[in-house]
């Protein structure tokens, strides 16, 4: 007898092939589709699904959720846009594998206003014992890919310079041990050291050992190479894919800025990439903001040996000097920052640094190197980082998909971090007609699960796991914006994980069914 019964709904497999009606009925944590009578059928309950569509649950390729949802393990912002399945590791920061807890604790500060903290203390080391934190103990499904950054610190260091050809051999094994652990392959955030330190070389010969073992090359390009070309940063990625022979994947693919090249520039790199042979595509996120941690944007000498250095650049007045005439204009206007936890701070989360520093009585470059001392480098930015005129080409083309790139912290975080999956529904669908309901649902379903080699989610099949959500795809709607962030959507009214219904009439039921999904096996 099915545990579970959805009747009357309209099924959009997530294959991108139009809907027809039929039952789901699920088994423990797998599907099977019933196109006959299911009146006589008796389960443990049944869902009827008149006036929704029934889909497989949507994943996440880019997901810095992978500390912070060991602390808010159900999940809400995520869980309730209909993800099921999220990717964790990208940007080239994973948090494992660690020789040592005091590196890996290290590491996790360098970065917190990025990915958080876990309930401290963080207990792994491994890739292996990372998973199974998720496992049946979160609302979803976590997916594990392989920063660089890690790599590089277990063997050659948190200093810029280049790895010995020992070196590169035994971040070769720490990549394939990775790799046979559960990892779907190598991610690089190049913007972000010490993986940002490693050259194209290198890169080439890791992702050579994870093209060897099915993995991907996932990219945050190198942003300095765009003194060589605008388009050279992707560029640098392609050759990799060239070099190695690994599938590249770029992400958070988009026109930064209306009249910042064409995106056509964008498009016709990927397509005229695709028809040299490379298997290359990207994901992009649906809402015109970018967000990251704000150190970021300070110069990567101030980084050179990890955030104790950075710390004592902060607070030296040679260093301060130098930083402050090599930081960016745009990392200090129209960028609103977050995740404040000192009591005094506070009162700025939300607010441009330029107005930040008016009420200080500062410069806006000294108060963000205070701020930053002040809140231990945990603060993020969010700001106008994608042109919004155009960001539909890439949302609709045929080699996107969606990613949140969404940061889950902080009182004003990126509205994305609660809309991005129901605004592909209610606007690129619904509105404005960029997508068909198909082909959108396949963009957040099968082609992300197909590309990472996820053998049994994605879509909707016999024998599929049972990662399923239940929207109306007529009022399906985001309120997150800009001003007022942090609202849950509303037209999801169901979401099942693993056979256990997470979202149950709009609400959490509490669930935790999710897990550690492993490379290389049916997550079982």
């Amino acid at each position: 007898m099915p545990d579970l019964i959805i009747k009357n709904g309209l099924i959009i497999d997530g294959s991108g092939s139009p809907g027809f009606y039929a039952a789901v009925l699920v088994t423990g944590d797998s599907i099977t589709i019933h196109r006959g009578d299911v009146s006589q059928l008796e389960a443990g309950r049944v869902i009827d699904g008149t006036g929704y569509v029934v889909c497989p649950g949507f994943v996440d390729v880019h997901s810095h959720a992978g500390l912070t949802i060991l602390g808010e393990l159900h999940h809400d912002p995520k869980v309730r846009q209909g993800v099921t399945t999220e990717l964790v590791g990208i940007d080239g920061i994973s948090h494992a594998p660690f020789k040592t807890q005091d590196e890996l604790h290290r590491y996790i500060w360098l970065d917190s206003g990025l990915n958080g903290y876990p309930p401290m203390p963080a207990d792994w080391l491994t890739v292996a014992d990372l998973l199974s934190k998720y496992d049946h103990q979160v609302a979803i499904n976590m997916a594990y890919i392989l920063g660089n950054s890690p790599v590089r610190i277990w063997s050659v260091g948190w200093n810029d310079r280049p790895a010995t050809a020992a070196e590169l051999e035994d971040m070769k094994a720490v990549v394939r041990e990775a790799m046979e652990e559960g990892a779907y392959g190598l991610s690089t955030g190049l913007d972000y050291p010490p993986g940002s330190y490693a050259d194209t070389a290198e890169l080439s010969a890791l992702s050579q050992v994870a093209a060897s073992l099915g993995g991907i090359y996932h990219t945050h390009t190198r942003a300095s190479l765009r003194s060589q070309g605008l388009m050279a940063p992707w560029e640098e990625a392609l050759e990799i894919g060239r070099r190695s022979g690994c599938p590249i994947h770029l992400t958070h693919y988009r026109q930064s800025a209306q009249g910042v090249g064409s995106h056509l520039d964008y498009i016709g790199l990927v397509e005229n990439a695709r028809d040299e042979g490379l298997d290359v595509t990207f994901d992009c996120y649906t809402y015109p903001y970018s967000g990251t941690m704000v150190a970021i944007g300070l110069p990567h000498w101030a980084k050179d040996g990890g955030p104790e250095r950075l710390m004592a650049a902060l607070q030296d007045a040679d260093d301060r000097a130098r930083m402050k005439r090599e930081i960016s204009r745009d990392r200090l206007e129209n960028n609103w920052l977050t995740n404040f936890t000192q009591p005094q701070n506070r009162q700025y989360d939300g607010r441009l640094l330029t107005d930040i520093a008016d009420m200080r009585n500062q410069d806006p470059v000294d108060a963000l190197f205070d701020l930053l001392v002040e809140e231990n480098l945990g603060i993020s930015t969010v700001g106008l980082g994608t042109n919004p005129h155009t960001l539909w080409a890439f949302v609709s083309h045929p080699m996107g998909m969606i990613a949140s790139d969404a940061i889950l912290f902080g009182e004003y975080p990126n509205p994305r971090t609660y809309g991005c999956f129901p605004i592909v529904l209610a606007e690129f669908v619904r509105a404005e007609k960029h997508l068909s309901l198909p082909e959108a649902i396949r963009k957040m379903t099968s082609f992300p699960a197909q590309r990472l080699g996820i053998p049994d989610r994605g879509l909707l099949r016999d024998g599929f796991k049972a990662d399923i959500v239940l929207f109306n795809p007529d009022t399906v709607k985001t309120h997150a914006t800009k001003e007022d962030p942090k609202h849950y959507p509303v037209g999801i009214d169901y979401v099942i994980v693993n056979g256990r219904v997470v979202i149950d009439q709009g609400e959490n039921t509490g669930a935790l069914p999710g897990r550690g999904l492993r490379r290389g096996r049916s997550s079982t």
